[in-house]
């Protein structure tokens, strides 16, 4: 842990730097480890003159915002103590401005406010800071300290609203000095007042709050807060609350809009709870309706709703004033907005009272065009005054079937909804020749919507029946407007078929959408022109055709006609015309055929198919016209439309997605023929080609293990090439440097070494050769491959599909199974990197004879040649799975399969994971590439000897660090060692060698053992030494058992005696351990027995390498 910073008083910069720290939350634990506390040096620190203003302020912003973490609860009376003193001051326009002082209340306010709501027993703390706040404000009328009286207030009445009935003892003190204070700040003292009476009046104390004989200073906590029935209902003094109301309400001049949204948020509990009558705040302040702040028409709103009988009558005057404000063009526009949207809340809650049924008021048409938006209205003005258009026109509607239900006047004040509907469309009438996607056409759309579907609600309890909705005139009328429209303007069909699609989509007005249709059909189709442009009405045709309500005879009877006319306009000018539209045409019929029963489509659609397959121009377009017309005869009706469907399915689209839509353009949708199968490696067989000969189950992590914040040299091996730091630096004001304790430890001191002409030749060998070793961090790293093969049996995935097989033995031959665009994707807990998915394009199903059974049945019979080795190769894949392991660690690959069946199903689901063993990591040492051919044996027998060297217990390349390839990483090695006895007679070693392990050879010594693997002709290129390994021969007469002395003189001179054998050899093993470790083995052979002695650099490999070497040599 580093040491804690000096205990002298921080600087500016120290400051800067801990404000920081907190903001950012790291590097905290040094800084509340500072001695004194951080609080006292926050507290020091806002005291002192030295500091700038500027940091005081962030200072006061960091306590108020850090204070609950800085600052124990116990340590709260300095806090105090520190703003007794900042406030007793003498004004200083440099270090304590009256701003800095109102600062000061603000955040100790705000502490004390947290501290109390995190149940911390604060009474004492609470005392004291309303004491001194009460001493600032007991100075009314004092000008010079006027804003800070004020601020004074504000917080006294934070902490009253924290803590209600704080001040209940002294509200009578409060009263008189809000009856003395005659400057700005009376906002203030009028407020703390109104919220003290506010809280007596919520918990019901019995308070008299004219007594001022309990003195206002010293202040203690009133004693009704500790007693365990505060709160219950004790009584009020009404004639007093009273009396001190009347005083509020003659003050409302002195407020400022803000000040009266609070005052009047609490004057009206006070008054509901007093059973006062709401008309003394009606005549106090109801003018503000009048105002020009929407803050105070606000105000007004809220006593209208909580007080509506009392403003029976002044509804009109109301309405017109809000909609005064939304016609005044200087208004800021969002407080017009406002208006409207106030309107809006407002009518609904005026026709709620069902006043007119009592008194007739103004004619309805008159009455609603009152809501008409002008023409320069701002667009967003005009969308909200024809919602209220709408809604007002519905409401008053009601409100007049009612009065003339019960009335006999007749019907002269009803309202024209029709009229007002056109009328109300004038202000966006330019929406008919502007372009499809202008702001004007969307406004009106919605105005077409909101007063279609404004008199029936969403709510299932709603009363309006679906026959009145589609029986009214608005509707009428709005089917022959929206008939006319695409007539004159065919560039509003894409519009006009997304506001369809709307009311389809929804449930409750489902209806409505396909009325429209149903008028479309009847109305629109026999009157549009036939020309080029007729295919702008494709979009709505579209929809007509999907509708099953809806007789498809007008609309083929159409599209021939359609057809008859491309083919006879048809020339050279014409032939892409020709092909799109004639293709977009074949379209609508697709929709039709899968939507509707083929009965209904014969006649006429064979019709059409035909004249196309005979007459039309493009060949595209009769080939698929020929397609359609063979499904239709041929294909029955259901079968029909469920190869249709699946065909627009298996591409990922709709039949009839439309891609005209204005509003929204539907995406491709997802496939539904996607399966999960659970047990899908019962028939997908997923194998390693080669067999591990180590089944290893288990893997070595420790990773979790590590205490210490430094990783192990075997995981943190590869580090950032850096600088050596020789200090570290905690603050700028520190004198002298101070050094960790880990420091200390990780950077001890290491003699100088005198190093000989071999170890300088060892170490320029392997800074050469790890030169060559890529750095994963920062490029592709080394990459181990696996090769494995996928097969399936038929039988058992027909099963699975569903699929019932009953062929013969050879009609199964010839219809055998396949799976398409196979993707395998792999993935894998242990550290192997990004593993690569694999694609696999087409893959054959295995016979029903390739099972075991029938295979061990004929083994006697049949040999099995090559001819049966290209047959078997015909259902089996290839895969090679590629790996870039951070670690030489066996591990499981999960393997995840998604392919594609016949019959169109996406199947996909888990293989069996494939095991990745020790052995899998095996590579051959890498080889610089200026070493020549013939000169690499050469070099890798050095490379051997010099990891062997570093790798040893009396390493002489002592901390080298060996720069990687890239120059950015650096790598040390961190070698051990182990000793492996394995009692194998030498020929059987020799042939396993030479099978898994001949690869890796660098060298072999000893004339028994060169003899008998050069007559093998396995081993090549590898450094022979003739010279044998024994001093002295060894006699057949000392032959004994093997014994093992473990001594490390011996062991390191390689001494160990072998008393009754005979040695024939070493042979020297380089492995490569990806990404930059190494695996070295020397065997000395006997005749009965060999002695491997392993070193590697990464210690945890050894846990697997006697389980491989048993297995190698002992199976």
């Amino acid at each position: 842990m580093t040491a804690p910073p000096p205990s002298k008083p921080l600087t500016h910069h120290d400051w800067e730097t801990l404000i920081e720290n907190f903001q950012s939350a790291t590097g905290i634990e040094k800084w509340n480890s500072l001695d004194p506390p951080l609080s006292d040096h926050l507290l020091t620190s806002l005291l002192r003159k030295d500091l700038p203003l500027q940091l005081k302020f962030h200072l006061l912003i960091f306590l108020d915002e850090f204070s609950i973490s800085i600052f124990p609860h116990k340590n709260l009376n300095r806090l105090i103590d520190s703003l007794k003193t900042v406030i007793q001051s003498p004004p200083d326009p440099v270090h304590i401005t009256p701003l800095f002082k109102e600062q000061f209340m603000i955040s100790v306010t705000s502490v004390v406010v947290c501290f109390s709501e995190d149940g911390n027993d604060i009474q004492t703390v609470t005392e004291s800071l309303v004491e001194v706040l009460l001493t600032i404000i007991n100075r009314p009328n004092f000008r010079s300290d006027r804003h800070t009286r004020a601020i004074a207030c504000e917080c006294l009445r934070e902490l009253e609203r924290s803590r209600p009935c704080l001040l209940s003892d002294v509200v009578g003190h409060l009263w008189s000095l809000c009856q003395n204070e005659r400057t700005h700040a009376s906002q203030s003292y009028i407020l703390l007042f109104t919220m003290v009476i506010h809280n007596i009046v919520d918990k019901k104390l019995s308070v008299s709050i004219l007594n001022t004989s309990l003195p206002m200073l010293p202040f203690n906590t009133p004693g009704c807060m500790n007693q365990e029935d505060f709160g219950s209902d004790s009584g009020l003094n009404t004639k007093e609350l009273r009396r001190a109301l009347a005083f509020l309400l003659e003050w409302p001049q002195v407020l400022t809009p803000c000040g009266m949204m609070e005052f009047v948020s609490m004057v009206i509990p006070v008054v509901v709870a007093l059973e006062l009558q709401p008309s003394m705040l009606r005549v106090q302040l109801f003018g503000m309706i009048h105002s020009y702040d929407p803050l105070l028409c606000h105000v007004v709103l809220a006593m209208f709703m909580r007080f509506i009988d009392a403003f029976d009558g002044q509804e009109g005057e109301v309405s017109s004033r809000l909609l005064l404000i939304s016609r005044e063009a200087h208004h800021y526009l969002v407080f017009r907005l406002l208006a409207i949207h106030w309107l809006l809340g407002f009518n609904q809650l005026v026709f709620s009272k069902q006043s007119r049924i009592e008194k007739n008021i103004e004619n309805g048409n008159e009455a609603c065009s009152t809501f008409y938006p002008s023409l320069f209205d701002p667009l967003a003005l005009k969308a909200l005054k024809l919602d209220l258009l709408a809604s007002s026109s519905v409401l008053r509607l009601k409100s007049d079937s009612d009065y003339n239900s019960s009335s006999s006047d007749g019907d002269d004040g009803l309202v024209d909804t029709v009229k007002v509907f056109e009328q109300g469309l004038l202000a966006v009438s330019s929406f008919k020749w502007l372009p499809p996607g202008s702001t004007e056409i969307a406004i009106a759309f919605r105005t077409f919507h909101k007063f279609l579907i404004a008199g029936s609600s969403h709510s299932d309890s709603d009363p309006s029946t679906t026959r009145n909705l589609l029986d009214s005139m608005i509707f009428r009328t709005l089917q022959v407007m929206l008939v006319n429209m695409m007539l004159e303007s065919r560039r509003l069909v894409p519009v006009v078929a997304a506001f369809v699609d709307r009311l389809v989509s929804c449930k409750k007005h489902s209806w409505f959408g396909e009325r429209l249709l149903q008028k479309f059909d009847a109305h629109l189709l026999p009157k549009v022109k036939m020309d080029y442009k007729l295919v702008y009405c494709f979009p709505i045709f579209d929809r007509i055709a999907e509708n099953q309500t809806i007789p498809p005879c007008g609309l083929l009877e159409l599209l021939t006609n359609f057809m008859i006319f491309l083919v006879e306009k048809h020339g050279p000018d014409t032939i892409m015309k020709s092909w799109s539209q004639g293709s977009r045409a074949l379209g609508i019929c697709r929709t039709m055929l899968v939507h509707h029963h083929s009965s209904r489509l014969f006649l006429r659609l064979s019709r059409l198919l035909a004249f196309t397959c005979l007459y039309f121009p493009d060949l595209e377009v009769r080939d698929n016209s020929r397609t359609y017309l063979r499904m239709l005869v041929c294909i029955p009706g259901k079968k029909l439309r469920d190869i249709l469907s699946l065909g627009g399915t298996m591409l990922g689209i709709s039949p009839s997605s439309h891609q005209t839509s204005f509003f929204n353009v539907q995406s491709p949708r997802p496939s539904q023929r996607f399966k999960t199968f659970i047990n899908l490696a019962s028939c997908i067989h997923f194998e390693r080609l080669t067999p591990l000969l180590v089944k290893q189950f288990w893997s070595l992590s420790l990773s979790s293990l590590v205490v210490s914040n430094s990783k192990p040299a075997y995981l943190g091996g590869i580090r950032d090439f850096e600088a050596p730091i020789e200090e570290k630096e905690f603050s700028d004001s520190s004198n002298s440097p101070v050094i960790p304790e880990t420091g200390r430890t990780n950077q001890s001191h290491e003699p100088l070494r005198v190093m000989d002409s071999n170890i300088a030749e060892i170490l320029n060998t392997l800074r050469k050769y790890f030169s060559c070793i890529p750095d994963f961090r920062y490029m592709a790293g080394l990459k181990v491959s696996i090769s494995c093969s996928l097969r399936f049996e038929s039988n058992t995935f027909n099963r699975m599909l569903g699929i019932n097989n009953t062929a013969t033995f050879q009609e199964e031959i010839d219809a055998l199974p396949a799976i398409y665009a196979t993707v395998l994707h792999f993935s894998s807990s242990a550290p192997y990197g990004s593993i690569p998915s694999y694609h696999i394009p087409f893959l054959l199903g295995e016979p029903h004879s390739k099972d075991h059974a029938s295979q061990n049945a004929s083994l006697s019979i049949v040999p099995l040649g090559k001819e049966d080795s290209g047959e078997e190769e015909k259902h089996r894949a290839t895969v090679v799975i590629y790996l870039e392991p951070r670690e030489p660690t066996p591990g499981i690959v999960d393997v995840h399969i998604e392919t594609n069946a016949e019959n169109g199903q996406i199947i996909q689901g888990q293989l069996q994971g494939i095991t990745v063993g020790i052995e899998d990591m095996f590579l051959k040492a890498i080889v610089p590439s200026d070493i020549q051919e013939d000169a690499r044996p050469q070099y890798n027998f050095d490379l051997f000897t010099a990891l062997w060297e570093a790798c040893g217990s009396s390493s002489s390349t002592g901390r080298e660090t060996f720069q990687l390839k890239g120059g950015k990483g650096i790598a040390a090695i961190s070698g051990t060692q182990s000793v492996k006895l394995l009692d194998v007679p030498a020929n059987s070693l020799i042939q396993a060698t030479e099978r898994h392990l001949a690869r890796f050879v660098v060298g072999v010594s000893g004339e028994p053992l060169i003899d008998a693997v050069w007559e093998g002709g396995i081993i090549q290129n590898v450094i022979w030494e003739d010279a044998s390994p024994d001093a002295t021969p060894v006699t057949n007469s000392d032959m004994g058992p093997l014994r093992l002395t473990y001594n490390n003189e011996e062991y390191e001179k390689g001494g160990i005696i072998n008393s009754r054998q005979k040695n024939l050899g070493i042979f020297l093993v380089l492995i490569f351990l990806p990404p930059r470790f190494h695996l070295l083995f020397q065997m000395e052979v006997g005749d009965v027995s060999t002695l491997v002695r392993i070193r590697t650099d990464h210690w945890p490999s050894l846990a697997y390498i006697d389980d491989y070497l048993e297995a190698l040599y002992l199976s």
